[in-house]
C-alpha cells in the first residue's frame, strides 16, 4: 500500500474540512426560518349566512361583494406580501418603492379584515340584546341614541366611502361609532364590535344612489350574536 505525503495527507483534510463547511451552511441554508410574516396564503372566508335570505339586500349584490371586492383584497394582500418577501432580499432597493408597497399591504389588509368582520356580523335577526346591547345602553343612554348617531355617521358618508365601525377603544375604555373613510382610517387600539360597509359597491345594485335604504336594511340583517362575542373577547360588561 503506497505511503500518503504528509503534504497530501493535509491537503486531504482540508478539502475535507471544507466540503463539511460546504455542507453544513447548504444545510443552515435549507432549515434557516421561513418569513412567516409575508406568506401570502390567506383564503377568503365563506360567508356565514344564506345570502338569499337577508332582508332588503339582495343576494346579487353580496355575493358581487364578496367575491369581486372582499375576493380582490385577499388576492391582492397575497400579490403583496409575496412581493415583499422578494424584495427583502433586495439590499439596493430603493426605500421610498418599498415604502409604497408597505403602504399597500396596509390598506389590502384593512379591507381583508374589515370586509370579513363585515359579513361576520350579517345575517341575523337585527334585535340587540345581551352584553353588546348592555355595552351600548352604558355609553349612550339608550339603544336608540346609539342607533341614531350610528346612522347618522354612516349616512355621512353615502356617495363616498368607507366604513363605520362600532368600537371599543381598549386605550381610552370607550365606546364610539366611528368614521372611517378608507380601510387604514381607524383610532388606533380600538376593536371592532359592529362593521358597516359605506363603499357604493354594498348597496349600489339595491338601491343606487339611495344609501339611507341600505343603511335600514343593514341594520334588519344585524348577527347581534356575533356582536356580543366580540364583546365577550375585550371588556368585561
Amino acid at each position: 500500500m503506497d505511503k500518503i505525503s504528509r503534504r497530501e495527507a493535509i491537503t486531504g483534510i482540508l478539502a475535507t474540512s471544507a466540503a463539511v463547511l460546504t455542507m453544513n451552511n447548504e444545510s443552515s441554508a435549507q432549515t434557516e426560518n421561513p418569513i412567516n410574516a409575508f406568506r401570502g396564503q390567506h383564503q377568503p372566508k365563506p360567508l356565514p349566512f344564506d345570502p338569499a335570505k337577508l332582508k332588503g339586500i339582495s343576494e346579487k349584490v353580496v355575493k358581487s361583494h364578496w367575491e369581486n371586492n372582499y375576493g380582490g383584497s385577499v388576492k391582492a394582500l397575497n400579490a403583496v406580501e409575496q412581493r415583499l418577501a422578494a424584495m427583502m432580499k433586495e439590499k439596493d432597493l430603493p426605500a421610498f418603492m418599498y415604502g409604497d408597497l408597505k403602504r399597500e399591504e396596509l390598506i389590502r389588509t384593512g379591507s381583508v379584515v374589515l370586509h370579513e368582520q363585515y359579513f361576520a356580523n350579517l345575517g341575523g335577526s337585527g334585535r340587540a340584546d345581551g352584553k353588546a346591547l348592555k355595552l351600548i345602553e352604558q355609553w349612550f343612554g339608550s339603544f336608540g341614541n346609539w342607533e341614531a348617531e350610528f346612522k347618522k355617521t354612516a349616512n355621512a358618508l353615502s356617495g363616498g366611502s368607507g366604513w363605520t365601525i362600532l368600537a371599543y377603544n381598549q386605550q381610552t375604555k370607550e365606546l364610539h361609532n366611528y368614521w372611517s373613510y378608507d380601510h387604514a382610517h381607524n383610532p388606533p387600539f380600538s376593536v371592532p364590535i359592529l362593521v358597516l360597509d359605506m363603499y357604493e359597491h354594498s348597496y349600489h345594485m339595491d338601491y343606487g344612489s339611495a344609501a339611507a335604504k341600505y343603511i335600514d336594511a343593514f341594520m334588519q340583517n344585524v348577527n347581534w350574536e356575533e356582536a356580543n362575542r366580540r364583546v365577550e373577547m375585550i371588556v368585561k360588561v
